[in-house]
């Protein structure tokens, strides 16, 4: 993490329409600019980390109720990852958008860049996802009106929306069951020489609740609480290092109830576990006013550095974690810090840098899946797709980006949406419609929504090996009427499933179906696949243009889906 940026990506994002590129711009987007002062920063002259986190929800706040029409509380707030400091002079640019907006709640993607005004460079600081909730009015729970996406952008953002969403109702009970998972494997705690007792970075500090710290509703604004929490944790990282830490990555904030003006709001924080270069620190936030009992308003898990003046991360103390709790904090953090780089190595990866497979278990499942999905609807969102072909009303499309070439098939059935969904789901009836499926097995059926399998498909040339793969599926149901049925397919690696002789282990980074109900018994189906050197030997004729096999299979498909459209076989696999 450096403050001036040398090597640092530019401010602009895929995630917002910039100025000069269209004239069109979204009417909830709104723009902060703020230079910072030295009464912002810190004693390293770096802008405190809790005074960005006041500006960016200040900032997308006021995005929420520009949409809403009405006030807005902050709900919870994403992982985020800061790539960079920001230094006394610079200049703050915040950016903020609604993306999508469900029933009473709504994302607000948040942009964070910073710019040197001597030298007219801008680079990224961060970005991050927070979820608002509107207020009730005198009439009753508020109905927010949809977020109609206009651009390509747009359109990928509020798609994308859907899927963190679901991450979000989730996150809680899978980090749960992560977190018991992986700590029962972990065994003892691991006794370090001149470790640092944890208790010796524990703090505690109460903050009464004034009307400056309030926001236009006279609630606490949001904020300021990640403020207050962020302040305790770096004195708690500090009393490790005995130096200035930096913050590099904060774990979501999830707000579980208001805090109003006149409360005291007691914060705690205790270093859980050091790494080598790395530190846990957790942080909560309680309030009570009076004598009634404290109210857990906030908690979330900070990731702290300590850098050299070469900006590389130093080595830090071991900590020696209190017994009972302090133990059970210690080996949480180790599990935390796995999921951390999973969710990293999975997530954060532009596609075209992720790996074609990646190791399956169910300590990333989530993870997998959440990529598998967003994979598909990012292809869904693409537009500049050539057509190649059409025969028997099936349509081929090409779009080549980036020296990587996808396709697409897209045709019509009458057959309901839904049942279309069952149907396709299981890849176990795929060989009955589609040549290229010799045998289709169920490895694991993870849940109701994943399941891993095994597919062997033949050979494209005489005397040559079949091809084996094996494939997450990810299904979907559509969030709302604006959505489609989603089914995902991804390449994974099994140790139980490892390549063998009598195949070619073939691999999938990005294939699927999307499937719109277009009527109560008319259904557009759309299947993407990004071509690998697996999968492209199989219809680079049909692209050429000398092949329109995509045409039979997918007609075959057509009839497969009619003559089992009445079919209580449509079951997903789960209910077999």
């Amino acid at each position: 993490m450096t403050s001036n940026g040398k090597h640092a990506d530019t401010a602009r994002d895929p995630l917002f329409i910039q100025e000069g590129e269209e004239m069109y711009r979204n009417p909830t987007e709104l723009k902060m600019s703020q230079i910072v002062l030295p009464c912002h920063a810190n004693h390293c002259g770096e802008l405190s980390v809790g005074q960005l986190l006041k500006w960016m929800d200040s900032t997308a706040c006021l995005s929420a109720e520009r949409h809403a029409g009405c006030s807005c509380i902050t709900a919870s707030v994403d992982d985020i990852h800061f790539e960079h400091t920001i230094g006394v002079g610079k200049v703050v640019n915040i950016i903020t958008k609604v993306n999508r907006a469900f029933t009473s709640s709504m994302e607000v993607g948040i942009l964070v860049n910073c710019e040197d005004l001597y030298t007219d460079r801008q680079w990224k600081v961060c970005h991050a996802f927070a979820t608002f909730v509107a207020r009730r009015t005198e009439a009753g729970k508020v109905q927010l009106k949809q977020v109609l996406p206009r651009t390509q952008l747009e359109q990928m953002e509020y798609s994308l929306a859907a899927e963190r969403r679901r991450m979000r109702l989730i996150h809680a009970e899978i980090i749960t069951d992560l977190l018991s998972s992986s700590t029962a494997q972990l065994g003892e705690c691991q006794e370090y020489q001149d470790a640092v007792p944890a208790e010796r970075t524990r703090v505690e500090s109460v903050e009464l609740v004034l009307p400056p710290h309030a926001n236009h509703q006279v609630s606490t604004f949001g904020g300021q609480i990640m403020a207050w929490m962020e302040n305790v944790a770096t004195i708690a990282a500090s009393r490790l290092c005995n130096a200035h830490p930096t913050l590099r990555s904060i774990d979501m904030f999830h707000f579980r109830g208001p805090s109003h003006i006149g409360d005291r709001l007691v914060l705690k924080a205790i270093v859980n576990n050091s790494f080598k270069h790395s530190m846990e620190v957790g942080v909560c936030a309680e309030a009570y006013h009076g004598g009634e009992p404290l109210r857990h308003i906030n908690s979330a898990f900070m990731t702290f550095e300590v850098l050299d003046g070469d900006g590389k991360p130093c080595t830090l103390s071991r900590i020696r974690p209190e017994p009972v709790d302090g133990k059970r904090r210690y080996q949480e953090a180790v599990a935390r810090k796995k999921i951390r780089l999973d969710r990293k190595y999975i997530i954060s990866c532009k596609q075209t840098e992720m790996p074609v497979s990646v190791p399956w278990d169910p300590s990333n499942q989530m993870y997998l899946s959440f990529n598998n999905v967003s994979a598909l609807k990012l292809m869904d969102t693409r537009k500049n797709w050539v057509l190649t072909s059409e025969k028997n009303k099936v349509r081929l499309y090409t779009l080549e980006e980036n020296h990587v070439l996808c396709f697409k098939v897209e045709m019509h059935v009458s057959v309901p949406a839904e049942q279309t969904f069952h149907l396709l789901s299981d890849l176990r009836r795929r060989e009955e419609w589609d040549r290229h499926y010799e045998e289709c097995q169920v490895i694991n059926q993870a849940d109701d929504e994943d399941t891993l399998y095994r597919v062997a498909t033949p050979s494209v040339s005489k005397g040559g090996k079949g091809q084996d793969f094996i494939l997450l599926a990810s299904r979907r149901k559509p969030c709302d009427a604006r959505d489609p049925y989603l089914i995902a397919l991804r390449s994974v690696t099994l140790p139980t499933h490892l390549p063998t002789e009598d195949y070619t282990r073939g691999e999938v980074l990005c294939a699927g179906f999307t499937i719109w109900e277009e009527s109560s018994t008319v259904t557009k189906i759309t299947y993407y696949n990004q071509a690998t050197p697996g999968v492209l030997p199989y219809i680079s004729t049909d692209i050429a243009g000398l092949s329109s096999s995509f045409s039979s299979t997918f007609s075959a498909c057509s009839h497969f889906l009619e003559a089992n459209k009445d079919s209580l076989a449509a079951l997903p696999p789960s209910a077999l």
